[in-house]
């Protein structure tokens, strides 16, 4: 499992790590409270602050938080996302072989030839699929001649993961707005990361593939409400209340829902999304939710370290994600800082 994960992240270009936000000042970023980032955290206290980064919403200790604006703009983000109102159309289309592909690789029937023929009626993806195949990290004694052997030499996991990073990354990519750039990158830098936390905890829980899919998809509503806080607000708030981030935060998780069933992702993706949506961390029944929850915390918090927002060796005080054991959690931290932190 590591292999694969280091090597697609061995294997960005350079203009891809050119296009990553640069990580803020300790000193002088608005997003950094001193007086948390060391010692024990909360979850709440993460979840609040990486829903800030993303958002680009600052905690400016200075300002005063306006709560009959803040719940103005929420009830009229309620208004434009609720009850299925929010026009999916607007979101990048999943390709139309992929449903198809992705019960094909949970085949253990298929062979390389019939992946290939379903790969095949996707132009991009085939592209996409050899110049994974064509990377130093694949590089073989004989050049990889035919899409068949691109797929045989990638493996079931390596195809998982190619499909995987090119269905969702121009899709979290895609936010739009004057911080769209800004904010696409920062959710796919913590997709990426939640998706290998997923696969990480997902031994013995549930598929690792489709634990892949929904840290991939997990935080896909938050690019929409970037865009559409920039368009109601017009101009940023002064300071915005914890209640406010948490309110934006339940709203994406309900568009993520959304989303994910308009892209016909497997049910058990969509039930994990929909119970991480509506339930507390707490009474997550299915193996799945709990390891999408735990998947996203270590994320967070590893995003947050790397971005000079939290302490990485900063302990937190959360009983939501002790369902797994502390060894367990550890060690995928670690997986974690591993992979991502010299990115």
């Amino acid at each position: 499992m590591g292999y694969w994960w280091r090597f697609f992240a061995r294997a960005r270009t350079p203009a891809a790590s050119a296009a990553r936000p640069a990580a803020p000042n300790r000193d002088a970023s608005p997003l950094l409270d001193e007086s948390s980032a060391h010692g024990t955290v909360t979850g709440g206290e993460i979840e609040d602050r990486f829903h800030r980064f993303i958002l680009n919403l600052p905690v400016n200790p200075g300002g005063v938080a306006n709560p009959a604006r803040e719940q103005s703009v929420l009830q009229r983000l309620g208004e434009l996302c609720d009850n299925d109102r929010f026009d999916v159309r607007s979101l990048p289309r999943m390709p139309t072989v992929l449903p198809q592909l992705m019960r094909a690789m949970k085949s253990d029937n298929l062979n390389g030839a019939q992946l290939a023929n379903l790969i095949r009626r996707d132009p991009v993806l085939v592209g996409e699929v050899m110049r994974v195949t064509g990377s130093v990290a694949y590089r073989t004694a004989h050049p990889v001649g035919s899409l068949q052997h691109a797929v045989v030499l990638l493996g079931q996991v390596g195809l998982r993961h190619v499909v995987s990073v090119y269905v969702m990354k121009p899709i979290l990519m895609a936010s739009a707005g004057t911080n769209g750039q800004v904010v696409g990158q920062r959710l796919w830098d913590h997709a990426e990361r939640c998706a290998h936390a997923a696969v990480f905890l997902s031994k013995g829980q549930c598929d690792p593939f489709e634990a892949q899919l929904a840290g991939l998809v997990g935080y896909t509503g938050l690019g929409a409400i970037a865009r559409l806080l920039e368009k109601e607000l017009g101009q940023p708030l002064p300071a915005c209340s914890p209640s406010f981030i948490a309110g934006c935060a339940r709203i994406a998780a309900r568009l993520s829902v959304h989303a994910s069933r308009h892209w016909d992702l497997p049910s058990v993706v969509l039930d994990a999304l929909m119970e991480h949506a509506e339930a507390t961390p707490e009474a997550m029944a299915q193996p799945m939710s709990r390891v999408l929850h735990a998947a996203q915390r270590l994320a967070m918090c590893q995003q947050l370290a790397e971005q000079g927002l939290m302490d990485g060796e900063a302990d937190y005080t959360d009983d939501s994600i002790t369902q797994f054991p502390a060894q367990l959690l550890a060690r995928c931290r670690q997986d974690l800082q591993r992979n991502f932190a010299e990115l």
